[in-house]
């Protein structure tokens, strides 16, 4: 069809016009109607008058009680045609033999309307054909003082003067006709100007069209997808978004965007997308999700103004989870080469005492090695009884004496078998003791560095592990710089390390594991500075719905 390709707009500028016109036509028409009815109405009623005074006139009266009425009457009825602006005035018996008319050749004759309702004494109102035309007439009784009727008078103007008066009124009708069908076009031209900016020229097939693959693209891609007004309500979201952000709105809730005040959402994200500001791959955790959060102004196209934001989430739980593995993993080596690379260090120098006949010395060597070393695995096998726990901190160990720094253990209580996720477990506690090694060593070995490790104290890291009423409290100290803020949200965004790898299993990861894991067991981890940075881990000790497994 010719309008397939037609936008929108001129649809609608088109369909308003022809109704404009249609609605300008009618009303012309009404108007008209009306006019023609009124001024045959008008007419009626004034020749009623006219008529009515003639036949109450005494002189009427008189008139018609003489032997020669015509002679009496007929000059009378000529002046009043005059005067009254009246087409005819007619006079007549009760059998309606006129006794008065314009053309004095048709006095005499029968008068050619209706007489009956006059002769029964009422008047009466109707358009007829007579001897002058088509005319709007009204005929009344004459009656003496007794109410006998002596006969009847007709005053009446023809149909061609009262279509002069319904031509009068038409250029009224037709202007305010042409008016309205202006006001309608101006309308539909502002509102079709309006729909052509808003949708862009597109017509409704196109739209639909669009609107259909933007529908498939939204709920089939594997990525959160949100958008957020000006007014702070998520306007959009596919499928994947509201699983990633635990929304789960109702079917009558559906078409209602929801406010972010009324979503129960982790307050960083909240902040994020209340605040709109620009982000790119931050990480946010969002219950025991790990969320990579993108976030850009929604821009009108062709306009630099926002109309929104638009963000993107996906989901990095699985991968973090395998970066937490492979992170424990290389805990676990790194730890086991700093220890084998300081065993060969202290076998290499007992072989050396024992080359040089310094048996005794090399003895007591190893034997305070050795004793050190038992000393440290039976306090935490003692209390932790697992060998993975001990094997990682004498590791942390051996990596703290390698970069020059302190590292001091310390535990108490008794953790019960089979509570914890021990590959998580490894991810929390490698993770929180690597940060503050490289926190001290990094602040030591930078030079005029104002710390406590700068200003004389040696570098020191504290583990602490405390079970107790149900919980194992993990604290790791250090006396280095401190955390740049205590805020976790911000302190978990990818972009804030200081560190240069940000890949997964990396150091830049580091918070974000350490939350991830913190939440896959359950447990609330908090920071704060005293005297250097110190994060606090609680994770409550439930029994495990089924066997945890090892790294």
């Amino acid at each position: 069809m010719f309008w397939r390709g037609w936008s929108i707009a001129r649809r609608l500028f088109i369909a308003n016009l022809l109704f404009a016109v249609l609605i300008a036509a009618g009303m012309a028409g009404v108007m008209v109607s009306d006019a023609h009815n009124r001024i045959y109405e008008q007419t009626g009623l004034r020749m009623l008058s006219v008529a009515t005074s003639l036949a109450d006139a005494p002189s009427v009266i008189a008139g018609a009680s003489t032997a020669n009425p015509s002679a009496a009457l007929q000059p009378y009825a000529e002046a009043v045609m005059g005067n009254a602006g009246v087409d005819f005035v007619t006079m007549m018996n009760i059998d309606g033999v006129r006794w008065t008319h314009p053309s004095p050749e048709e006095i005499g004759g029968h008068y050619t309307g209706s007489i009956s309702q006059a002769r029964a004494g009422q008047p009466y109102t109707e358009t007829t054909l007579g001897t002058l035309g088509p005319s709007v007439r009204a005929i009344v009784p004459i009656k003496d003082s007794s109410g006998k009727v002596l006969g009847m008078v007709s005053a009446g103007v023809t149909v061609e003067n009262v279509e002069v008066l319904i031509a009068a009124r038409l250029p009224m009708a037709l202007g305010l006709a042409a008016a309205l069908m202006l006001a309608g076009s101006l309308t539909a031209w502002v509102l079709g100007r309006y729909l052509k900016r808003v949708t862009f020229g597109w017509g409704p097939a196109e739209l639909g069209q669009l609107f259909a693959y933007y529908e498939s693209v939204l709920h089939s891609v594997r990525e959160g997808l949100v958008l957020v007004d000006q007014r702070g309500s998520m306007v959009l979201y596919n499928d994947h978004a509201a699983l990633l952000l635990g929304m789960n709105p109702t079917p009558a809730q559906r078409g209602t965007p929801p406010s972010l005040a009324s979503l129960k959402l982790p307050e960083s994200l909240t902040e994020l997308l209340r605040t709109g500001r620009t982000a790119t791959d931050e990480v946010h955790l969002a219950g025991d999700r790990l969320l990579v959060v993108s976030q850009r102004p929604a821009l009108v196209p062709g306009s630099t103004e926002p109309a929104g934001t638009a963000t993107t989430f996906r989901d990095h739980t699985e991968l973090t989870a395998l970066a937490g593995s492979l992170s424990s993993t290389q805990t676990l080596v790194e730890a086991l080469r700093s220890q084998t690379h300081e065993h060969a260090n202290r076998l290499h120098a007992i072989i050396s005492l024992i080359e040089l006949g310094r048996h005794n010395e090399a003895l007591a060597f190893a034997n305070s090695e050795h004793s050190s070393n038992v000393a440290l695995g039976g306090e935490f096998m003692n209390t932790l009884d697992e060998p993975f726990i001990e094997a990682l901190l004498l590791g942390k160990r051996a990596q703290a004496d390698e970069r020059g720094v302190i590292l001091e253990l310390t535990a108490s209580g008794s953790l019960p078998p089979d509570r914890l996720d021990l590959r998580e477990l490894v991810t929390l506690m490698g993770n929180l003791v690597d940060n503050a090694i490289d926190a001290v060593a990094e602040d030591a070995a930078a030079p005029g560095a104002d710390s406590a490790a700068g200003s004389g104290a040696s570098p020191t890291v504290w583990v602490d592990l405390l079970v107790a009423d149900g919980t194992l409290t993990l604290t790791v100290a250090d006396n280095g710089p401190g955390l740049p803020t205590t805020d976790l949200d911000i302190l978990g965004r990818i972009g804030t390390t200081d560190k240069t790898s940000v890949s997964p299993g990396g150091r830049g990861y580091g918070i974000a594991l350490i939350r991830r894991a913190t939440a896959a067991l359950g447990g609330t981890i908090t920071a704060e500075n005293d005297g250097g940075a110190v994060m606090t881990a609680v994770v409550p000790l439930e029994p495990a719905a089924e066997t945890q497994g090892k790294p």
